[in-house]
Order: structure tokens, then C-alpha cells, then sequence
């Protein structure tokens, strides 16, 4: 049975995810509104993470998660209410393909939801060099809402973060996965000569330069 079929039968929402790692906003979703959902991820520890914890609070049958390339899913146009991609638009090639491609499988009236970078202020020679990007990879907030319009979906509510949900996403993510190795670790000398380095960015640059955003359109 196809996905749209799928929705039509039970008369609930059925959800896309995409890159939707431990699937936390998949899990608030079933939980909160009963929706039907379907995450893919290519991290497969994510994945037994994620159903680990769906199996004390998620009904049986209301969640899949697959391990694949995002990018090899086919679904039929107009399948899904919701379709959302948050922080993984890099799988598409950016922010206006990775609408396009999301937009191709909600059927009219329903949502796409995506989360981004953006930058704040026009980034540096310095800073882009030092995240081996160009200015292009990125958009103004500005422009990713009006990409949406482009693509004639309706702009129904955006938000960035603000400086101190920034600054918690930025420290978290950095120490987190020293905490995740253990002290003999022979990686661990690498990694954190690696995170001291992107610190120095993200304080140097990134902080007032790379900000991040919600986008959510409706077809």
C-alpha cells in the first residue's frame, strides 16, 4: 500500500522526515498528534537509538524508520501532509532544491517545513575559507523565505534561533562527542584538536556571521 493510500485508510497524517536522526521531532509528532510517520536516516545507530525510545511511549505501527540515502527515496507526488527537513539540506544541494524536492511529495494544502542556515551578515573571505565554503552554499533569512514564494508555496511562519540557543547547539554538539569516546580512545587527541579548531571559528566568525532558521510553507 502506498503512502498516500496509507493516509487515506486510517485518516491521519502521515509525516516525511528526512535525515531525521534519533527522531525527536517525529516522536513529539506521534506522540502529541497521533500522526503517521516515516523518518529516513542513513546513521543506523541513530535509528536504534530513536526506536529504543519510541518503544516505551510511540504505539506499535505509528513510526518507521528507515536506514537509507535520502536521496533514493522515491515517493508519490502529493503523498505526505508534512514533509520536513531540519539541518540535513546539504542531501538535496541546498536550500531551494531541497524545497523542490520536498514540495513534489505534499499533497496540496499540506506543509513543508525546513531548517537551515542563513547568514546573518555577509560572511568573511576569512570565514568562508576556514569552513572550505563560498558565500553561495548560504542565504540571507530574507531570501529563504522568498525562495519559498519562488517555488509559489505560501509562507506560513518562520523563526530563527536566537544567540543563546545558538551558543547551546554550538557547545553541546562540540563536548558531546568527546563525552561519546572513551579516555584510551586513540581518535580522541584528533578529534579534540579538531573541535578546539571549530571553536575558534564559531567564536571568531561563526556566533555573529551563521545564524539558523525555520521555514515552514504550505502547498
Amino acid at each position: 500500500m502506498s503512502w498516500s493510500a496509507y493516509r487515506c485508510v486510517l485518516c491521519q497524517a502521515v509525516v516525511l522526515d528526512i535525515g531525521s536522526g534519533k527522531a525527536e521531532l517525529l516522536l513529539r509528532l506521534v506522540e502529541r498528534y497521533q500522526v503517521n510517520a516515516l523518518g529516513l536516516e542513513l546513521d543506523s545507530s541513530s535509528i536504534q537509538e530513536a526506536l529504543e525510545q519510541a518503544a516505551s511511549s510511540i504505539p506499535p505501527g505509528r513510526l518507521e524508520l528507515r536506514a537509507c540515502d535520502a536521496q533514493t527515496f522515491e515517493s508519490e507526488p502529493d503523498s505526505f501532509d508534512l514533509v520536513s527537513c531540519l539541518g540535513a539540506c546539504h542531501i538535496y544541494g541546498g536550500f531551494r532544491p531541497t524545497l523542490e524536492r520536498l514540495a513534489h511529495s505534499v499533497r496540496p494544502g499540506g506543509y513543508v517545513l525546513v531548517g537551515d542556515g542563513y547568514w546573518k551578515q555577509e560572511p568573511s573571505l576569512e570565514y568562508l575559507a576556514a569552513l572550505e565554503t563560498t558565500r553561495a552554499e548560504l542565504q540571507t533569512h530574507a531570501e529563504n523565505v522568498t525562495t519559498g514564494v519562488s517555488l509559489s508555496l505560501v509562507p506560513m511562519y518562520a523563526c530563527v534561533c536566537n544567540e543563546d540557543e545558538w551558543d547551546r547547539f554550538e557547545w553541546l554538539r562540540m563536548y558531546e562527542r568527546v563525552a561519546e569516546r572513551s579516555p584510551d580512545d586513540p581518535g580522541l587527541p584528533a578529534l579534540i584538536a579538531q573541535l578546539h579548531s571549530w571553536r575558534d571559528i564559531y567564536l571568531r566568525w561563526g556566533r555573529d556571521t551563521l545564524g539558523f532558521g525555520l521555514y515552514l510553507f504550505q502547498k
